[in-house]
């Protein structure tokens, strides 16, 4: 059942400077669509009565050889709103059969477990280009969005191994109210080397937000070097952060976004405690942080 109960998160972030006005951001990833999930396309088109001001979409759109018009599909009317994406190692490679307690001893291994097919990721790319939305893969973007300018900067998977944040790198743009990193595995390099350029938000996915949690506890794994305590949700972010997880955050840390996620591996159609998400950030001025 769980893995059918979408849910919708509602998160304020306050990381825009005094005075600009909110910016509603809606966050989805790893939808791993595969045409059948007639449930999950028609909740996902749904969203587009949120009316969101810009879409970031943090990769994993497929799980089949064919899902790519169904991916479109689903999307529908959020492809008419500025949007801006990046890709995953499943919109690459299509998903195997393989046991899931493997995730305890080998997760962090780069492409352990690659198949000689690869996914019509072009296909994809054009299709969501095509709409005009805005492929942030190693890409840095300005985009004027509901009365403010921001600055986005992506990278490609890092999960493989495909992350070269040097080609983007650059200290954030003085005149942007704010800057935004997206990557699609949140790996400790990459949201280090985008904190210390500037940006103050990060967003990523990919950890399915451990999937299988315990009550109580949380997550056990998040499938990269992530700490379990962020594998999903809003929380703070600086360079070294990875190092002394339990510290206090300094007052200029970033903020970080992790989805859950909507889908997950066909092969392994189960979550408990973790259900499919996507999240609706209203990015404010200064404050609190409000979920």
């Amino acid at each position: 059942m769980e893995p059918r109960w979408f849910a919708l998160r509602r998160v304020r972030v306050p990381c825009l400077p005094a005075g600009a006005p909110d910016v509603r951001v809606l966050h989805l990833s790893d939808l791993h669509l595969v045409p059948r999930q007639t449930r999950k396309r028609d909740w996902v088109r749904g969203l587009a009565t949120l009316e969101p001001d810009l879409v970031v979409h943090t990769g994993d759109h497929l799980a089949a050889m064919d899902a790519v018009p169904a991916a479109l599909d689903s999307y529908g009317p959020l492809l008419d709103r500025p949007g801006v994406f990046v890709l995953g190692s499943n919109d690459y490679y299509p998903p195997t059969l393989k046991n899931p307690l493997r995730y305890f001893n080998d997760s962090h291994r780069k492409g352990a477990d690659l198949t000689p097919q690869v996914l019509p990721t072009q296909d994809l790319v054009d299709g969501l280009t095509g709409r005009g939305w805005e492929d942030l893969t190693h890409r840095r973007v300005r985009l004027p969005v509901a009365g403010a300018d921001l600055e986005l900067v992506g990278t490609d998977d890092a999960h493989l191994g495909l992350d070269d944040y040097a080609r983007v790198a650059a200290p954030a743009a003085s005149d942007a109210d704010l800057t935004i990193g997206v990557t699609h595995a949140p790996y400790q390099r990459v949201l280090d080397a985008m904190t210390a350029d500037g940006a103050r938000l990060l967003i990523a996915g990919h950890t399915h937000g451990g999937q299988l949690r315990v009550p109580g506890y949380g997550a056990l794994v998040t499938n990269c070097d992530l700490d379990t305590t962020r594998a999903s949700g809003l929380s703070r972010w600086w360079p070294g952060a990875g190092s002394a997880p339990s510290v206090q955050a300094p007052p200029d840390a970033a903020w970080l976004h992790v989805s859950a996620g909507l889908g997950g591996n066909p092969y392994t159609p189960f979550r408990f405690c973790c259900r499919p998400e996507a999240t609706l950030l209203t990015l404010s001025a200064g404050g609190a942080a409000q979920a």
